[in-house]
């Protein structure tokens, strides 16, 4: 009998091809099965790239035979969110806005991805243009969990597909939160490095201040394997974050934000009694209020995102879903002068986020108030509490992760982690704690 590869890490996947347990022709096998099981229910896939993922994998397979060994990510499936250009693959960007645009380049990450001897799984769904709304043509992506919910938005479809088993990685994209808030709803790590730190080369653009590439992965484990293999420049060398001596800052008005719903506030005060259990030091701390820095968040990105469609707005404003037609719309109407004040604002911030790292570790908070809603928050009163402790990262282009702590109700509730800006190595070490003694703590 084969041995089932859905969810084993990829370290275990690494051994398993170097011992001849199962190979990548195997495991890809196994995926497209899962695939096929759980779509059309997830809608998570626009393009799965079932014969090229099949030819990869047989390379992978013979490469290795042969000697040829490109590391860590060699024959591991990886997902690509339909934003990120894949040489002769259509790239759709969820809309009718614009005809799909094949790619005659890959994107840096996906050249990065082949030299590391990856395998282009497909492309998964997203929200309009990373933009917020779902398509009606393209509809949401629903939640590995319940289907009945959402996998959230805009990188929902690579977290549903990291979180249904049928990759053990994907890429996505985070502008407001748009990896870590499908990462917390799916119950698996979402990972947004620190500001340039990954290319953005061949990604179409929603706000080129704010934008991230960004990682999804069921452990902070399999992220750092992947974000090790994307990154243009060494990882950073400082040594943080053992489990014994973590120091980690609770956001308080994150934390204790009267958004946060009872149920998820019952799970991450046990992870954070867990954590105190295992010697893990807490202090609090206040950043701005929430509300605040998500005004600031807006008002940069919705002009830089309407400056970016002004022409296809001008052309076919048809195309677009009427909620993302509407933001882009309501972007040209915000002044000049806000936009400047809310520029100068994301720097008096970063500088005022790194004066905690002299203390602290990380800082921490819960990522989402909410587990899953049955839609994407972000046409709803609740699209604003989603954001509570999403703003800050992508303003200062800080690193941040969600790790899952814990279910409400068979539902993941996810606990976000920031740390300094280029020191994201620190932050997986610290993340990368938090998640075992969790685990232990069961």
């Amino acid at each position: 009998m084969p041995i089932d590869t859905a969810f084993l890490s990829v370290r275990d996947l690494a051994q398993g091809y170097r011992s001849g347990a199962f190979s990548p022709l195997d495991v890809c096998r196994q995926a497209q099965e899962r695939l096929s099981a759980w779509e059309p229910r997830l809608n998570a896939f626009i393009t799965p790239m079932t014969e090229a993922v099949l030819e990869q994998a047989a390379q992978a397979t013979d490469a290795l035979k042969r000697g040829e060994d490109l590391g860590p990510l060699h024959g591991i499936p990886v997902a690509i969110k339909d934003i990120i250009d894949v040489a002769g693959i259509e790239t759709s960007y969820a809309t009718k806005a614009v005809p799909p645009k094949m790619a005659v380049d890959d994107a840096a990450s996906i050249r990065r991805l082949r030299t590391a001897g990856a395998i282009i799984f497909g492309k998964t769904n997203l929200l309009e243009f990373a933009a917020g709304i779902a398509h009606p043509d393209f509809g949401q992506t629903n939640n590995p969990f319940d289907p009945a919910l959402t996998a959230g938005g805009s990188s929902g479809g690579s977290a549903a597909a990291v979180a249904a088993g049928i990759v053990p990685l994907a890429i996505g994209t985070d502008t407001g939160g748009s990896v870590r808030a499908p990462a917390a709803y799916c119950g698996i790590a979402g990972f947004k490095p620190s500001f340039g730190v990954l290319s953005l080369r061949g990604v179409f653009p929603l706000s080129p201040s704010l934008d991230h590439l960004g990682i999804l992965a069921r452990s902070t484990e399999d992220v750092t394997v992947l974000f090790n293999d994307l990154t243009t420049s060494p990882p950073d060398q400082a040594q943080t974050a053992s489990a014994v001596g973590l120091r980690l800052g609770i956001v308080s008005n994150q934390w204790n934000h009267p958004a946060v719903r009872p149920g998820v506030r019952h799970v991450i005060e046990n992870a954070r009694t867990k954590l105190e259990n295992a010697g893990v030091e807490f202090v609090m701390i206040d950043l701005p209020e929430p509300e605040e820095m998500a005004r600031h968040l807006l008002n940069i990105l919705m002009p830089e995102a309407a400056a970016t469609h002004l022409r296809i707005m001008t052309e076919n404003p048809a195309g677009y879903a009427p909620g993302t037609r509407d933001l882009l719309s309501a972007g040209t109407q915000i002044p000049a002068i806000t936009y400047i004040e809310a520029r100068r604002y994301q720097n008096t911030l970063q500088r005022h986020l790194k004066e905690y790292f002299g203390t602290v570790d990380a800082l921490i908070a819960p990522t989402i108030p909410f587990v899953a809603p049955a839609s994407d928050p972000a046409l709803s009163a609740d699209g604003d509490d989603e954001i509570i402790a999403l703003a800050h990262a992508n303003l200062t282009g800080a690193p941040c992760i969600s790790i899952a702590c814990g279910k409400e109700n068979g539902l993941p509730v996810g606990l976000q982690l920031t740390g300094q800006a280029n020191r994201d190595t620190n932050l997986l070490r610290a993340a990368a704690a938090v998640e075992q003694i969790l685990a232990l703590a069961v």
